[in-house]
Parts: structure tokens; sequence; C-alpha cells
């Protein structure tokens, strides 16, 4: 447990405006990027690295200039701040340490593995006063806030997520792989809970879910039906949002929105009975501008776009639709 010094110098070290002291627990694929960005970052003061392989630690940490520990709790009393990008079976019991320790933690998606660890971290990020805040990647591309900014009531929504085969990730399903980016956007965008599901999905190359196909009623009348799928032979991430104005397509790859409505004064017989509107957006670099969020709540004392709460619902539908496709009985090769 920090001590209330090292707790009133965090909080005197936010209110003022000096850059965050960070780290990154989890140095490997990902989590290497995250310590590029937080050393990047002007918000930020990168204090260590740290990975339980000796050699990854050592080497990102020459990389960027900073030490590489084997051991998270090396950290104690050194960092405001953290990412934590080890396997989500980990998450739960080093984001509540590091939690309870007066860090800060910015967690890798899904939140956790079960719902039980996931409501442990938002439990424990609340009773001590830290930002908690998950990482839907998604929420911060650029095409998605602005159809977020068009949005008066969804009716029917639309996505497909598409990946060719790569055995990385598929130690878990396709939901908790892919499938829960969309989860997360759908609920956010629609704003209203969920009444019931249907799923049907398949194992193919894994031994996990590898397609699936779930379709989600809300409370209001809007449904999503959304796919996933880790054996394509293209990539994709697209969403349709059809309300009673308009027709919002997002092209989330290559950060372009089309926003289609129908013409009020056009004549019967005009071939162009609909306008068409469409903006693209610098491809950017969202997983800077994730941290870069994470940073100003952890400085302003303010919420989390993305909160542990946000997370813990992502979660609890990407397991309900697990279970579904398990009820019904998954297709798959043996």
């Amino acid at each position: 447990m920090i001590s209330e010094t090292e707790d009133s110098a965090a909080g005197a070290r936010s209110s003022s405006g000096s850059p965050v002291r960070t780290a990154v627990v989890g140095v490997g694929y990902l989590g290497r990027f995250h310590a590029q960005k937080y050393a990047r970052s002007c918000r930020s003061s990168l204090v260590a690295v740290v990975d339980t392989d000796a050699q990854a630690a050592a080497r990102v940490g020459a990389e960027l200039g900073v030490p590489g520990f084997t051991d998270y709790r090396e950290l104690y009393g050194q960092v405001d701040a953290v990412s934590l990008v080890v396997p989500t079976p980990m998450h739960h019991s080093i984001g509540c340490a590091l939690l309870e320790a007066g860090i800060h933690v910015l967690v890798e998606k899904p939140i956790a593995t079960t719902l039980q660890e996931a409501q442990a971290l938002v439990d424990t990020a609340r009773a001590h006063g830290r930002v908690l805040q998950v990482g839907h990647l998604e929420r911060f591309n650029p095409a998605i806030v602005a159809a977020a900014d068009r949005l008066t009531a969804p009716r029917f929504v639309e996505s497909h997520r598409l990946a060719p085969f790569k055995q990385r990730g598929t130690d878990v399903s396709v939901v908790l792989d892919l499938m829960i980016h969309d989860i997360d956007l759908i609920q956010d965008l629609v704003g209203t809970p969920i009444e019931s599901i249907d799923a049907v999905g398949a194992s193919v190359f894994s031994g996990e879910i590898d397609i699936v196909n779930a379709r989600l009623r809300f409370q209001g009348g809007c449904v999503a039906n959304t796919t996933a799928s880790r054996i394509s032979l293209k990539q994709e991430r697209k969403i349709r949002i059809f309300q009673d104005d308009a027709y919002l397509s997002v092209d989330m790859q290559q950060k372009i929105l089309t926003v289609i409505r129908k013409k009020d004064a056009a004549p019967v017989d005009s071939p162009a009975q609909v306008s068409i509107e469409e903006q693209s957006f610098d491809q950017g670099d969202a997983l800077q501008a994730e941290i870069e969020a994470f940073l100003r709540s952890v400085l302003e004392g303010t919420a989390p776009l993305v909160s542990g709460e946000d997370g813990l619902r992502a979660l609890q539908t990407a397991l309900q639709i697990t279970e579904m496709v398990n009820l019904t009985g998954r297709q798959g090769v043996a």
C-alpha cells in the first residue's frame, strides 16, 4: 500500500501539471508500443518498463533509455500511472495490486477474464481514488468520434470486423479477441441496455471460436447485428448505423465517414434522391490518443473516456455471446 506521503506527492504532481511518472508492465508486441507512446508524450516521464522476460525488459528499456525490471512491485513509490499489457488472466491480480499501491492503471482489453475479476478492478480503483481506463482503442478512431456527433437515435446497427488468421491471440475466442471492440462501440453509441442476445459461431483453425455472429436487441427497439472473423482473406473494420434521418457508414480502417440523407426537396423523378457527404480523416495515432486521454484524466482528476465500468459492460456482453454460442453448439473442426 502506498504511504500517505507518497499519495499526497502524487496528487500535488497531478494538480501542478507536472509530467506523470509512467511505466509499462508487459512489453511484448503491444506493450512496447505503449512504452514508445509514453516516452513521446510531453505529459509523461517514462520511468521504467517491466516484463517477466528479463531480455524483453532490458531490450525495450535500452531502446527508450529507462531501466527494465522483471517485477512490477519495483514500481511502487516510483510511478504515478501504468499501462498494464500482460495476458488477460493476469489483469486482475496485477491490476488490483497496482491500484492498491496508489497507481493509476490503463489496462488493455478485455478488462479481465471473469465478471468477478472485472468488478474487483472497478471496486479497487474506486476505493483508492485511482483512474482505471480500459484499452478499447476504437473509441479514439477519428471517424468514430465524428460519427458519434451525428447520431440521434440509432435504429439498426451492423458491424463487420474481419482479419486473416494469425496464431497470436488464438488462446481466446474471436469474441474476446476482436468482437469486443465492436461490442463496446455499439453499446456506447446506442446508449440503452441490452434486452436479448442471439449468437452463432464456429471453430475452424483453433480450439476456440474463430467466427461469430451476434444479434443484440436493445431497450427502445434498436437492433445490432455484429460479425467478427479471424479466418478471413481480407481485413475489414466497418460499422453502419441507421437512424430516422440518415444512414452513417464508418470505415474504421480507412478512417472514412459517409453520411447519406434523403433530399426533402428533390423532385420525385430526380435520379438524385439522396445527398452523400464523405469525410476522410488522417490515419493519426489512436494509441497515442488513448494514452494522452489517460494522462489527462490522471492530471486533471477527471473520469476516463473508457471507464472500468465500460470495460465490465463490454466483457459481460462478450461472455453472454460466448455462452450463447457454446449453448447452441458451435460447429468446428475436432
